[in-house]
C-alpha cells in the first residue's frame, strides 16, 4: 500500500481495500455493503473496484450473513462479513459458536472467516444499538475475538485476522470512527494474542481494551500507572498481562462491556489466579452498569466509565 493518512474508519477501509488487492480470495459481504458502502461506510468504493462477485449485499439476515461467510470459507475464500451492528451478531450466533468455532475440532477443516462490525456506546444509539457483546463469544473455544483500539490496530488486526485460519470476531468501536486519526509510510503489522502497553508506569496498571483505554491514559497521563491495551481477547496475552503485575503490584481492569459477568470478572479471575503473590491489593474491576445502555446522552455518560471514574478508581487502588 502506498501511505496512509486518516481515521480509524479509513483504516479499515484501506485494510479491506489492500487484502483484496493482494488475494484474490478476499471476498466482502453484509447488509448495504455494496452500492450504499455500508452503514457507516466502512466499504465505500469496494463494489466499484472489486465488482458484485467480490463484494456482495445481503438481505437484513445475520443468520444468511453469517451461514454464506462460513460456506464461502469451507470452498477456499477468506470471506469478510459485516454485521451492520455487533450487537445483531448474536443473532448469528449460533452458526458461529456451534459450527464454525467447532469445525477444526470436528473433522479438521479451517473456516478461515472474520466477522467483523461496529460495537460500544457514546454514540446515544440506544439499548440495541450500543452494546458491548464481545463476552458471549468469550466462552467460546475455537473462535478468536479481536478488539482494535487504535488507528493502526484497525488496519493491522483485520489484516491479520483475514489472513488467519480460524474464524475471527473484531469489534470495531464505533465512537472511534472517525474521532481518531493516524498516519504511516508502510503500513502496520500485528500478530493476534499479542498486547500492547500503551503507556508505562510503577505504582499500579490498567488492563483493558478498545476505546476503554483512552479514557484510561487520559485517567493517568499524570500519574505513575501503566496502561496494557490486550488488543485480542482471546488468545490472551497472558505473559504480557503477568510481566506487568509482577512490576505494578496493583491492578484495575477496566472494560466498557457490564461488570457483572463480563470480561473484566474473568480476566481479575486470571490475574488473581496466577499472580496474587505479586499483588499489593484486590484486582479491582470498573464496567459499564449492569443496565441496558440508555439512549440519553448524559445517562449514557454516567453508564459509561470515563475518565473520571476511571481516575477515581485508580485513587482508591493507589491508596490500598
Amino acid at each position: 500500500m502506498t501511505a496512509f493518512s486518516g481515521t480509524y474508519l479509513e483504516a479499515i477501509r484501506q485494510a479491506l481495500f489492500d487484502a483484496m488487492a493482494a488475494d484474490a480470495r478476499v471476498c466482502c459481504l453484509g447488509e448495504d455493503i455494496g452500492v450504499y458502502g455500508g452503514a457507516f461506510r466502512a466499504t465505500e468504493g469496494l463494489l466499484e473496484r472489486f465488482g458484485p462477485d467480490r463484494v456482495i449485499d445481503t438481505p437484513i439476515s445475520e443468520q444468511a450473513i453469517a451461514g454464506s461467510a462460513i460456506g464461502a470459507a469451507l470452498m477456499g475464500q477468506r470471506p469478510v462479513a459485516e454485521f451492520q451492528f455487533m450487537d445483531f451478531a448474536l443473532l448469528a450466533s449460533d452458526l458461529m459458536v456451534n459450527f464454525a468455532a467447532k469445525a477444526h475440532w470436528r473433522w479438521g477443516q479451517s473456516v478461515p472467516a472474520v466477522f467483523r462490525g461496529p460495537s460500544g456506546g457514546g454514540n446515544g444509539g440506544g439499548p440495541f444499538h450500543s452494546q458491548n457483546p464481545e463476552g458471549h463469544f468469550l466462552g467460546s473455544p475455537g473462535l478468536k475475538v479481536v478488539a482494535p483500539g487504535t488507528v493502526r490496530d484497525a488496519y493491522a488486526l483485520l489484516r491479520a485476522a483475514i489472513d488467519d485460519p480460524d474464524p475471527v470476531l473484531i469489534f470495531e468501536h464505533k465512537h472511534l470512527y472517525r474521532r481518531l486519526k493516524d498516519q504511516w509510510s508502510e503500513a502496520p503489522t500485528a500478530r493476534l494474542g499479542e498486547a500492547a502497553l500503551r503507556k508505562d508506569g510503577t505504582r499500579a496498571c490498567v488492563i483493558t481494551y478498545g476505546a476503554a483505554q483512552h479514557a484510561a491514559l487520559e485517567a493517568a497521563a499524570d500519574l505513575d500507572v501503566a496502561v496494557l491495551d490486550l488488543r485480542t481477547l482471546w488468545p490472551l496475552d497472558d505473559a504480557a498481562i503477568a510481566d506487568l503485575v509482577k512490576r505494578t503490584h496493583r491492578v484495575l481492569v477496566l472494560t466498557e462491556a457490564s461488570l457483572t459477568y463480563g470480561p473484566g470478572a474473568e480476566l481479575a479471575a486470571r490475574i488473581g489466579e496466577a499472580c496474587f503473590s505479586w499483588l499489593d491489593a484486590p484486582v479491582m474491576r470498573l464496567g459499564a452498569a449492569d443496565t441496558p445502555t440508555p439512549a440519553s446522552p448524559p445517562l449514557e455518560a454516567a453508564f459509561l466509565p470515563g475518565p473520571a471514574a476511571v481516575a477515581s478508581a485508580l485513587e482508591r487502588l493507589l491508596a490500598w
